[in-house]
């Protein structure tokens, strides 16, 4: 899933026939692409990630979002985005965000509260631009059990 979908260029890069890409244009975004991104072929849908997505009867093994949490920084909370993304997203599946780093730094935080292992990274131009990269994958885990037998 491409949460900030643009011109479809995730899904382009991606193009395989063993896999497909659901492009997401955010319903508050400057610009309304959706309709190129069905001139590319691409399958793609307008959403408002302020409000649950729906996915029945699938789930996702890879999230990219580029710029979502900067795009819906005073439009609600992050943690609102974030539990939509682990309610999406399979156990073992990846999120790719790119965003403002100061932004990231925040959501590294409560990435690290529900139990998902991160690493945020430079953007590929260098440790100068202000845009970072943050890799994160969804732990499968099982709360304890105690056996009284």
């Amino acid at each position: 899933m491409d949460m900030n979908a643009g011109l479809g260029g995730f899904a382009a890069a991606l193009h395989s026939h063993k896999f497909w890409v659901m492009n997401v244009v955010p319903t508050v975004a400057e610009t309304n692409t959706l309709g190129v991104i069905y001139e590319r072929g691409l399958i793609g849908i307008y959403h408002d990630w302020c409000e649950a997505f729906s996915t029945y009867p699938r789930t996702y093994d890879l999230i990219h979002a580029n710029g979502v949490f900067s795009l819906y920084k005073d439009k609600c909370d992050f943690e609102d985005i974030l539990l939509e993304m682990d309610r999406i997203l399979r156990p073992e599946g990846a999120v790719i965000l790119r965003d403002e780093v100061d932004v990231l730094v925040k959501v590294k935080k409560m990435i690290g509260g529900m139990r998902w292992d991160s690493k945020l990274m430079d953007h590929e131009d260098g440790p100068l631009v202000p845009e970072k990269i943050l890799v994160a994958v969804k732990q499968y885990w099982v709360g304890n059990s105690t056996s009284t037998r």
